[in-house]
């Protein structure tokens, strides 16, 4: 029988605001194909708007590395106990689990092993690091919805099905930026230089990256006074890092602090200091040029270079999405306030190179942008009939 003419019932898990993001698209497009939905789990505020039925709050998931989760283990190993019970007990038709490998492939693989389909959407970048675990996909997953295009054909390599759908923020975000409107909506002039700081989703990431940023846009309006900064927070838990962060520089009233809005902010700024993660897609998408930074915990960051677990040349999504680098790119103790600073006013300056990038980022964009939501969404309930039908083969 067709999934879509049957109610379904879903498990979601989704990490931060990003899995938020994807997951409550997801729950959009589904919704069109079959109004009997039902999705409970982990949720953001979107998903939530959506109607998924929130057990836990995503935030709660937004731990990453390879040492810093060991701090929340007992905790994370209590909820997802908690959830293995109570989607077991709930008769789902499917379980989702998108971003938060860590987290959602071992859940993935518990279900699997009671019978239900599984999706994880959005890859783990075994690709590019720890391929150890496409083993540990297999195991756990019936379906990877990809989307980045080269992770397809990765996972084609290794046995795992797996799918190409696009990113929904290609969707969602317009080919032709409206960057006057932007700036109106934000009460900013037209003709005032601005760049946009994101540093992070995460805590972590806000506390390891903020205070470059803010000295690194100290460095910068030192020698260019009419930029002006403005940085979007993902939560009031990082808002409050940064604004302590401001408030110990001596520096607090010369940058904007907003709720949310990112999309907006890159929309309307002329250049972006971003921490790598989905800000820097969205930058792209946003088409403006961006300096890109990540800071790992030390020891974690010891343990990468050590073992030599990174496979690729760059970590940040422009640079990989073009294979080739398009953006500058910082890691760890390379983060320092000058090179940040430098790299920065250098992508304010250089109109000749924003130009050029533009036209790659238009590229990028119309690779990305193929509905993301609702190829997913068909992805999903094909899986569906299949285990339904007792064609899906495991």
């Amino acid at each position: 029988m067709n999934a879509s003419v049957r109610p379904l019932h879903l498990g979601i898990v989704a990490g931060e605001s990003s899995g938020d993001q994807l997951a409550a698209a997801l729950i959009g497009a589904l919704r069109l194909r079959v109004p009997q939905l039902s999705c409970v789990g982990v949720a953001g505020p979107l998903m939530q708007a959506a109607g998924c039925e929130p057990w836990a709050a995503a935030r709660e998931l937004a731990v990453m590395g390879l040492i810093e989760p060991l701090k929340h283990l007992p905790r994370l190993i209590r909820l997802r106990r908690s959830l293995r019970a109570r989607f077991t007990a709930q008769r789902l038709d499917a379980f989702i689990g998108v971003d938060a490998p860590a987290f959602n492939l071992g859940l993935a693989r518990a279900l699997k092993r009671a019978g239900l389909p599984t999706v994880q959407y959005v890859s783990p970048q075994v690709w590019a690091w720890r391929q150890g675990r496409v083993r540990q996909i297999r195991q756990a997953c019936d379906l990877v919805l990809c989307v980045l295009p080269f992770e397809a054909e990765f996972y084609e390599r290794h046995g795992v099905r797996a799918l190409f759908v696009g990113h929904p923020l290609a969707d969602q975000i317009p080919l032709d930026v409206d960057r006057p409107g932007a700036r109106r909506e934000l009460g900013i002039p037209a003709d005032i230089p601005l760049a946009a700081l994101l540093p992070g989703s995460r805590l972590g990431e806000v506390q390891r990256l903020g205070a470059d940023f803010i000295a690194a846009a100290r460095w910068v309006q030192a020698r260019r006074p009419s930029v002006q900064f403005i940085a979007p927070m993902a939560s009031a838990e990082v808002r409050s890092v940064l604004e302590r962060q401001l408030h110990d520089s001596g520096w607090g009233a010369s940058v904007r602090i907003v709720d949310g809005q990112a999309q907006r902010v890159l929309s309307a700024a002329d250049a972006a200091l971003v921490a790598s993660g989905t800000a820097t897609l969205e930058a792209l998408l946003c088409k403006i040029p961006m300096v890109v930074a990540y800071r790992f915990a030390p020891f974690t960051a010891w343990m990468i270079k050590r073992l030599r677990l990174v496979k690729v040349p760059y970590f940040s999504q422009p640079n990989l999405l073009a294979g080739k680098r398009l953006v500058p790119e910082f890691f760890q103790e390379q983060a320092t306030a000058e090179a940040l600073g430098a790299a920065l006013l250098s992508s304010l300056e250089d109109r000749v190179h924003r130009a050029a990038l533009e036209e790659e980022f238009r590229r990028v964009h119309q690779r990305l942008r193929l509905g993301g939501a609702e190829r997913a969404a068909a992805a999903v309930l094909e899986l569906i009939g299949q285990a339904r039908t007792g064609a899906l083969e495991r």
